[in-house]
């Protein structure tokens, strides 16, 4: 049994060796560090943080912004053992097969390969989110038990389900970083090293392979405790879309335009999925919706919650992008809104006096563009490494599209004379003004067979770069509708089968 360790601890000047070094203890990092721990391979985890967040290393992650406004920078991941995990929500579903596929309305779509490529990994990723049995689009085989499903007429979107992960007993979501400690400690081959920054990454003089990583670590009042080195066979970039782009433009001593930068791609097409609030107001004519639409509940043994999807069919015939419509909290209808439910009722000849009204919200994806960036700044932080800044763009494109989602919705669920939507947004202010983000950092390392359309290819390697991997929703080529962690730890265990077939 292996045991953390604490990179403070080491003396000044190490050098380690592993075969592979992940950097990065999120879930990415610790699903790749167990998916190689039956190998004979020497597996370095190195985690900046540790297992409690210490705001000296938070801070590290702080940086500035301009465009739309997003989050603070430092405010979207959690700087400590397990990442992202720490504090997510637990909404899990895969991608969609249309997700993977080049659609001619959407520029610098397509990944490397389909759906069909990370089938057989999704089963292992949802054992290690912890998310029940797989079965998302057949929640409805389960929903009569707890209430009448809200009935669609024919048409674009359907009723598609998101499952969350659960942990042991009622603790929701699971934390990766409690949750497989001990698994990590188990395995002889994977020694986990916390408070451990890497700083630069250093590449032959040729450029083709790294030669090593500066790592180093801060003491209890943020400064610098000590310096070591780690010079691995291959490296794992496993650090989240902002800081692995970050760390790959700072390492700018032999490429000056950062590691993998030679076509000005790291950095680009940063997405995340906007959640406006309040996009619109569904009323139910029979009365209260089911309790899946607007809260967790337990289904067929999984935590799972009912949500609006569109077809691929009606994705492809009206050209707009994935989305995902939640009906939220009960709202009270003003008296224009009570005339419009009494007057519609009665058109329809249906039975409203028990009619209830309903927020709706979404998870949207953004079209892929290149000028919604990671830049590096003039600002350093307490390792020396250049802040980022995010230049964050929405265009009024990507509400119309949404627009055409939701009028559909509106359409489908009048046909089926089951109550009616009334669009709450119709101007970019209206849009902005409820503006949520669901902090997935997305597509700033992105996928794709050409060099000069992404910065690692179909195997999450870089471009050029022998033994440098990247892991996570930052190689996402496009976004998706879906939250990203049940689908980035699907593809980092496609690069685990890999790594075991070049490393070994």
């Amino acid at each position: 049994m292996s045991e953390f360790v604490d990179a403070r601890t080491l003396a000044p000047g190490t050098v380690l060796t592993p075969d592979i070094a992940i950097v990065g203890g999120g879930p990415a990092g610790i699903s790749l560090a167990l998916a190689l721990a039956s190998t004979k391979l020497d597996i370095l985890l190195l985690e900046s943080g540790s297992a409690n967040l210490d705001p000296n290393v938070q801070a590290l992650y702080s940086g500035s912004q301009s465009g739309v406004a997003y989050a603070p920078l430092d405010a979207g991941r959690l700087r400590t053992l397990g990442g992202g995990t720490n504090h997510w929500g637990g909404w899990s579903r895969p991608l969609d097969t249309i997700d993977f596929e080049t659609r001619d309305w959407v520029p610098h779509s397509g990944w490397p390969f389909p759906r069909s490529a990370l089938e057989p990994y999704y089963p292992r990723a949802q054992q290690l989110i912890e998310a029940g049995p797989w079965i998302y689009d057949r929640g409805d085989d389960f929903a009569s038990s707890q209430g009448p499903m809200l009935p669609l007429g024919d048409g674009g979107l359907y009723t598609s389900w998101f499952q969350f992960s659960k942990m042991r007993g009622d603790v929701l979501p699971t934390r990766f970083g409690v949750r497989y400690e001990a698994d990590l400690k188990a395995a002889a081959n994977i020694r986990p090293l916390l408070n451990a920054n890497v700083t630069a990454i250093r590449l032959t003089p040729n450029a083709m392979q790294v030669e090593r990583l500066d790592v180093a670590s801060l003491n209890a009042t943020g400064s610098i405790n000590n310096r070591f080195t780690v010079k691995p066979r291959h490296v794992v970039m496993a650090a989240g879309g902002m800081e692995n782009a970050r760390l790959l433009l700072a390492s700018n001593d032999v490429m000056t335009a950062g590691v993998g930068n030679q076509n000005d791609l790291v950095g680009r097409f940063f997405g995340d999925n906007p959640i406006p609030r309040n996009v619109a107001t569904l009323v139910v004519f029979p009365g209260k919706a089911a309790s899946y639409y607007v809260s967790t509940q337990n289904m067929g043994g999984a935590r799972m919650r009912a949500v609006f999807a569109p077809t691929p069919g009606f994705a492809r015939s009206r050209r707009v992008m994935g989305s995902l419509t939640t009906v939220e909290y009960p709202v009270e209808l003003d008296e224009t809104g009570k005339a419009a439910v009494i007057t519609t009722a009665g058109a329809l000849g249906v039975d409203a006096s028990s009619a209830q009204a309903y927020s709706v919200g979404c998870g949207m994806e953004l079209l892929p563009d290149p000028d919604r960036r990671l830049t590096l700044t003039g600002d350093k932080d307490a390792l020396g490494l250049p802040r980022l800044n995010l230049h964050n763009i929405i265009s009024d494109t990507d509400f119309a599209l949404y627009r055409q989602t939701l009028s559909e919705l509106g359409r489908q669920v009048l046909a089926s004379r089951a109550g009616l939507l009334r669009l709450n947004c119709s101007t970019r202010a209206d849009w902005l003004k409820n503006m949520d983000w669901g902090h997935h950092h997305l597509g700033t390392v992105r996928m794709h067979t050409d060099p000069k359309q992404g910065v690692v290819d179909g195997d999450g390697k870089v471009h050029g770069i022998a033994n440098l991997f990247v892991a996570g929703s930052a190689v996402f080529p496009t976004y998706g509708a879906s939250n990203p962690t049940l689908n980035l730890i699907a593809l980092t265990l496609r690069l685990a089968d890999h790594l075991k077939r070049v490393a070994t």
